[in-house]
């Protein structure tokens, strides 16, 4: 005969918590499930769902960063045509040169022409145009209307330096002047997306650092504290081991009353 003693309660008990020790040491994590803490679970996903906004939101800010620096970098090579142009232009204004050196020259500038036409409109960035005049605008923040953007040079500028011919000398001077003009509105547009890189990368860090603390946060409500919870497990395993010892004795001591009777 055994008599049931108030030590297997305990001993079921200190099953149920070293399971739920070993759970949150294998995982590294005090709340698993909604039965760990329901409140605590709510607030974790609320935070993990911020952390994901986040992080979307600084790689859409990167996004910008290579849009507005793959435009930059067309627009550099408009400006160096644009350069070129101007050179030959000046070179074309000396009463030196005869017709023939002045149409030698314009046929240079035609290829240039080319090229400049040639990026306004084909350039693109992953299949959207670069210079169709349309404002873009990037997502760099987790709740709605949280955008930068910036309006983008419409192409108009190839057909001004279109327009360019040095083939006479008043043609030349002519020319000067428009690919001067020409190549302030293209650094202008360069300063402008400048600008905005700089913009969306102190975004970024700012979001960085949201994202961090966001972190943080979750990590002190989720975390298994291993340093408590080994502590706690070393207990319990002594608690059971007690509530072992002392059921045995109990049944010892019921069989021996028993022998007695």
């Amino acid at each position: 005969m055994k008599i049931q003693s108030p030590s297997i309660n305990i001993l079921n008990q200190s099953q149920q918590t070293s399971e739920k020790l070993s759970e949150q040491l294998a995982t590294g994590k005090k709340v698993n499930s909604a039965a760990d803490d329901a409140a605590a679970l709510q607030i974790i996903d609320r935070l993990t769902s911020q952390q994901d906004g986040y992080g979307q939101a600084m790689r859409n800010a990167y996004d910008g960063i290579s849009y507005s620096q793959v435009t930059e970098s067309s627009l550099s090579g408009v400006n160096d045509a644009v350069s070129r142009i101007r050179e030959l232009s000046i070179q074309a204004g000396s009463g030196a040169l005869t017709d023939s050196d002045r149409a030698a020259l314009q046929e240079e500038v035609v290829q240039l022409q080319a090229q400049v036409s040639e990026t306004f409109e084909n350039a693109s960035f992953a299949g959207k145009p670069l210079f169709d005049g349309q404002p873009v605008t990037f997502q760099v923040g987790p709740d709605a209307n949280t955008t930068q953007g910036i309006t983008q040079n419409d192409g108009s500028l190839a057909g001004v330096i279109a327009s360019v011919d040095i083939s006479t000398q008043a043609g030349a001077q002519t020319a000067i002047d428009i690919s001067a003009q020409a190549s302030d509105a293209i650094n202008a547009q360069r300063a402008e997306l400048g600008a905005f890189q700089n913009t969306l990368a102190s975004t970024i860090r700012g979001l960085g650092n949201q994202q961090e603390n966001i972190a943080a946060s979750q990590s002190r409500i989720q975390d298994t504290d291993y340093a408590q919870a080994v502590s706690n497990q070393v207990a319990n395993d002594i608690l059971a081991q007690s509530s072992i010892a002392l059921r045995g004795q109990a049944n010892q001591s019921a069989e021996s009353i028993l022998g007695l009777l």
